[in-house]
């Protein structure tokens, strides 16, 4: 396992000069971060430096790295490091929604942290509730799908034929591994959703039906360049955020490796 130490120099290293690069940039067309539960072996201060150790300036905040329990003043002194760091919070996620005393207290959470998404689970039956929520506060929520597993959101086609109607600050957070595990075509689920699709996790599969293939960005078969055409297509605003979900107790080398795929890619399909 990493000791602080290894973080620290690793982030040095991987963010010498502390200056983003070009792709890394706000007017970049696709904008890749790091889903901080990636980390979620490591406390807020390796976590911070991890990501700038992966190059890129934005990061949503799993609840380890900023605790639901904190206080309104812990919470901003909380989101004041990733700032002081450079780094750019573009949302909180997962958050569990399933009954109206989570929808409050993971609002309010939101609001005393200043993100500007959150990603969510909800229960259906408390879609209303959410949406109402959304408009009360102005922060948007993506409904995040969990594959096959998830009885009631599989695939982000699942949560749209829920949320067509609502307010359009009610959107989806496409997980393409779990939208592949789900036996979707990811680039079709990705079009269906169109402005809906707010947010995205990113990883890939050997086998895109297995969940135990996770690897590296690149070393898999997920279809990653005709995903970012599609996002260019649309004109995507969000973020694609990197939920790398195995080697928790030494994520950074694939992480590494995985942004340096996905940036190459990003670069090509943009013509860059």
């Amino acid at each position: 396992m990493l000791t602080r130490r290894d973080v620290l120099k690793a982030a040095a290293l991987g963010a010498a000069a502390w200056g983003l690069p070009a792709w890394a940039r706000p007017e970049e067309k696709i904008r890749l971060g790091v889903a901080s539960y990636s980390l979620r072996k490591f406390k807020r201060p390796e976590c911070i430096s991890m990501v700038k150790a992966c190059g890129t300036a934005y990061v949503n905040i799993k609840s380890m790295h900023l605790p639901y329990e904190l206080t309104p003043e812990q919470l901003a002194a909380g989101r004041k490091e990733f700032d002081d760091a450079g780094l750019t919070v573009v949302g909180s996620g997962n958050n569990t929604m399933t009954k109206d005393a989570e929808i409050q207290k993971i609002f309010d959470y939101a609001v005393a942290a200043k993100f500007p998404l959150l990603v969510i689970a909800p229960h259906p039956d408390v879609l209303g509730k959410i949406e109402a929520a959304v408009k009360k506060t102005g922060i948007p929520v993506a409904i995040h799908n969990h594959g096959p597993e998830d009885k009631l959101f599989p695939a982000p086609s699942d949560v749209l034929k829920l949320i067509k109607d609502m307010d359009p600050r009610v959107g989806l957070c496409v997980d393409v591994g779990h939208t592949t595990r789900a036996g979707k075509d990811v680039v079709q689920e990705i079009a269906d959703g169109g402005a809906r699709v707010l947010d995205m996790h990113m990883k890939d599969l050997k086998d895109l039906k297995s969940a135990k293939t996770q690897v590296p960005v690149g070393d898999g078969a997920m279809p990653v360049a005709e995903i970012f055409k599609q996002l260019l297509k649309m004109k995507f605003p969000g973020y694609v955020n990197l939920e790398y979900e195995i080697d928790a107790d030494d994520p950074l080398p694939g992480m590494k490796k995985s942004f340096e795929f996905m940036r190459k890619v990003a670069g090509e399909v943009a013509g860059g």
